[in-house]
């Protein structure tokens, strides 16, 4: 299944949260979801996000992007 991704690059917490949780909301249960990130607060502030709510979320850090992958729980 092909992930869907929101580009938050460039805009401060918590915008990148609140595009995730929106596109999130469109999601079915165990669909992936990938967003790229540039504010360092987004590595605290989505991973908790995620925590909270039962979705696996994983980090990879390049250059200045954050790239994080959601499954949603």
């Amino acid at each position: 299944m092909p992930s869907e991704i929101v580009d938050a690059r460039g805009l401060k917490c918590p915008l990148p949260v609140l595009k995730m949780e929106k596109r999130l909301e469109a999601l079915a249960s165990g669909a992936t979801l990938t967003i790229l990130a540039t504010d360092p607060m987004a590595r605290i502030d989505i991973a908790l996000y995620c925590r909270q709510r039962g979705h696996a979320c994983t980090l990879r850090e390049e250059a200045d992007t954050l790239t994080f992958t959601i499954v949603k729980g």
